[in-house]
């Protein structure tokens, strides 16, 4: 046994850490486990491909957080946290040389749109307008526990036009597509953005996730963490450690033992445990915490069959290639110098992505998200040369066979290079001409890959639970749990699994901390 500790945090991704810095300033003894090598979890950059290439490993874009409060609240600055603003929010290449682009202005944007249909300008503009108009509002709601179920419907029933906006939250973006905007290359551009939460073009709630992820880049940018996403971990870090805290890599929490209700100590691999004299914050997955720390004998049957019911959401995999020199689209500039770029010739081609995954067939054609790592922050690579991320999503995690007929095997390992190449193939057909000979290296992450490397990548997932209208808010994960609060009631959940969601935010961990600054009766640190 060790020393006890007032905090034990599960997890040194950015919202374990997050979290534990806002208890560290109250003054508690923060210990924060992290069982990879190093820490941030899924805002982590490492050397994937050769010496001196940096790939961000899952976070690539700096979104949501653009609308937290914490880097200000902890002084992240000081910690050598400095993010870059590209003047490209991002762009959609097509199979005819063209490209579509949204800029950090809005103007541009408009214009970009208004060649293609002076409608769907008209339509973006008042959208984005009217996004400006609440962007506090969405700040103040991300940056929050969420109310209960009954106060958020009593809130939409009493406001003008709430119940309008609990409509538009289940509508696809196929069908508010077709209303919003006459181009389908305007609805092409601005739905690729579902696949962002594992949503298809027709599933519930993508209008609102592609309608929400186009409005905040908008006003805030697409921007990027200054030498990779580990910035903002290794950021977080120095706020830590500067209040007291401390981190410890290479420690693979097993078990949260359990007595008469409390938690009383967290169990290593390898045998050591740590003692818990005031409470757990968990950021990996609520599944892994609920079916594999606590277990069910803690949490009862009822608990752990609906975690085992939760929806993880889709697989994807990961290409990272170093290559010996800046490739070029075949759509020219602007997408060379986009953080981000999707390549999809049509909404109706999208869609086919998800119903040949769902039905476990590796996709015919895959969609990309590609990332363009070092095009905005030369900085991750030795000078002359470049570093790109291929985010195919989805893919299926059980494998059936190929959409295509030509890929043999049902087993990721052998399967994964094969699908790579035809990934490779495809860009290099219709968007990224010189790719395939700049490749100077390539390494592939399976969802098989990317679940043993971070458990909480289940199945290969990035967002601790699909992002559906019922698993969102207080009822994520589970409405039992949607407060942060596990069965245990010293162990609280602070990662992606719990409001708001996946994604670089900071919010389920400061969230969390503003519950047990709650319960513990201190005031939360502001400053």
């Amino acid at each position: 046994m060790t020393d006890k500790y007032d905090a034990v945090v599960i997890g040194g991704g950015h919202n374990g850490l997050t979290c534990g810095c806002y208890l560290a300033k109250t003054g508690m003894k923060v210990l924060v486990l992290e069982q990879h090598t190093s820490i941030g979890g899924m805002t982590n950059t490492e050397e994937l491909t050769l010496p001196g290439f940096w790939s961000d490993t899952h976070a690539f874009g700096y979104q949501l957080a653009n609308a937290s409060p914490a880097p200000r609240e902890l002084d992240l600055g000081r910690y050598g946290f400095e993010l870059l603003h590209p003047s490209i929010n991002f762009c959609h290449v097509f199979q005819d040389g063209t490209a579509l682009s949204l800029f950090r202005d809005l103007d541009r944007s408009c214009e970009s749109l208004a060649r293609i249909s002076s409608r769907d300008a008209e339509s973006y503009r008042a959208m984005c307008s009217r996004f400006s108009a609440e962007a506090d509002a969405f700040a103040a709601a991300i940056n929050s526990p969420p109310p209960l179920f009954s106060e958020q419907m009593a809130a939409l029933e009493s406001m003008h036009d709430g119940l309008d906006a609990y409509q538009f939250g289940l509508q696809s973006f196929r069908a508010w597509g077709r209303q919003a905007f006459d181009a389908e290359r305007t609805r092409v551009l601005l739905g690729t953005w579902c696949c962002h939460v594992g949503l298809a073009p027709d599933d519930v709630g993508g209008a609102a996730a592609a309608q929400g992820f186009a409005t905040l880049i908008q006003h805030h940018g697409n921007n990027v963490v200054k030498g990779g996403m580990r910035g903002l971990a290794h950021a977080l870090a120095g706020c830590l450690e500067a209040h007291g805290g401390e981190i410890r890599t290479r420690a693979r929490a097993e078990r949260i033992i359990v007595e008469h209700g409390r938690a009383v100590a967290v169990q290593l691999a390898g045998g050591d445990s740590v003692d818990v004299d005031g409470l757990v914050a968990s950021g990996v997955d609520p599944q892994q915490l609920v079916l594999d720390l606590l277990g069910e004998s803690v949490v009862g049957s009822d608990i752990a069959g609906k975690m085992r019911r939760y929806e993880i959401g889709e697989s994807v995999l990961v290409i990272y290639v170093a290559l010996d020199g800046p490739v070029h689209y075949a759509a020219g500039e602007e997408a060379d110098g986009a953080v981000y770029v999707h390549p999809a010739p049509s909404l109706d081609a999208f869609a086919r992505n998800f119903q040949e995954c769902r039905a476990g067939l590796l996709p015919s054609r895959p969609f990309a998200l590609l990332c363009n790592d070092s095009a905005c922050d030369p900085t991750r690579v030795p000078p002359g040369k470049a570093a790109m991320k291929f985010l195919v999503q989805p893919v299926p995690y059980l494998i059936r066979g190929d959409a295509a007929g030509v890929i043999a095997g049902t087993d990721w390992e052998a399967v994964k290079e094969a699908l790579a190449d035809r990934v490779i193939d495809q860009m290099c057909d219709h968007y990224l001409p010189d790719l395939r000979l700049r490749i100077a290296a390539r390494v592939v992450h399976s969802p098989v890959d990317l679940q043993a490397r971070l458990p909480s990548a289940r199945h290969g997932t990035m967002m601790h639970g699909a992002f559906l209208p019922y698993q969102a808010g207080a009822l994520r994960p589970i409405p039992e749990m949607g407060q942060y609060k596990s069965p245990v009631g010293n162990v609280y959940l602070c990662g992606s699994g719990s409001h708001p969601g996946g994604g670089v935010s900071m919010a389920p961990g400061r969230n969390a901390a503003q519950v047990i600054c709650r319960d513990r009766s201190l005031a939360f640190p502001l400053a």
